[in-house]
């Protein structure tokens, strides 16, 4: 009988959690939100990467000339 009773409640445990967690979540933000974001993150990546970048190549290219000193 206490196995029944156990077996029972487990059952409804089993049901309860299962269907919270089958509930579906509302984001907190659109997709189409969350994808212009990163497109803005990415664009700011990127050109964050070419002025480091740029700014690398800059002395090189001073540095590159060889002149003769007179």
């Amino acid at each position: 009988m206490i196995r029944t009773i156990a077996a029972a409640l487990a059952a409804v445990v089993f049901v309860a959690f299962s269907a919270i967690a089958a509930e579906e979540t509302q984001p907190t933000t659109t997709d189409a939100a969350r994808k212009e974001t990163a497109k803005e993150r990415k664009a700011a990546k990127k050109a964050a990467k070419k002025a480091k970048k740029a700014k690398k190549a800059a002395p090189a290219d001073t540095s590159s000339t060889t002149a003769t000193p007179k």
